[in-house]
């Protein structure tokens, strides 16, 4: 199954609820993910631009957006984007995949 990263950041509210009522946030996620067949791998906070970071593994991207559009439009998160993570064999395909492709330069006239 593909993974995902997550970076998401709370509201300001959402924060202030956390802090009246401390709720361990990794059950929630390891629910939605699991609803649609995946799987919760971590879940981190952290100090920076964003507030934390999940990485999952879900059976597809439909499944994937589908657990991210319903957290999104939860309203708790100021910003959630996440990333389709690709194994080094995944790359490896991908790599030589590319090597067969002939790339042209905008603006350069196609090989006669």
């Amino acid at each position: 199954m593909p993974l995902y990263l997550s970076k998401f950041s709370y509201t300001p509210e959402t924060w202030a609820r956390l802090v009246s009522k401390p709720e361990d946030r990794r059950k929630a996620a390891q629910e939605y993910i699991e609803s649609v067949g995946g799987k919760l791998h971590g879940f981190w906070y952290a100090f920076g631009t964003h507030d934390g970071y999940n990485l999952w593994e879900a059976p597809d991207n439909v499944s994937m957006a589908a657990v991210a559009v319903a957290i999104s439009g939860g309203g708790a998160l100021s910003s959630m984007e996440t990333t389709v993570l690709l194994s080094v064999d995944e790359t490896l395909e991908a790599l030589q995949k590319a090597g067969q492709i002939k790339y042209r330069v905008p603006g350069t006239a196609p090989d006669a």
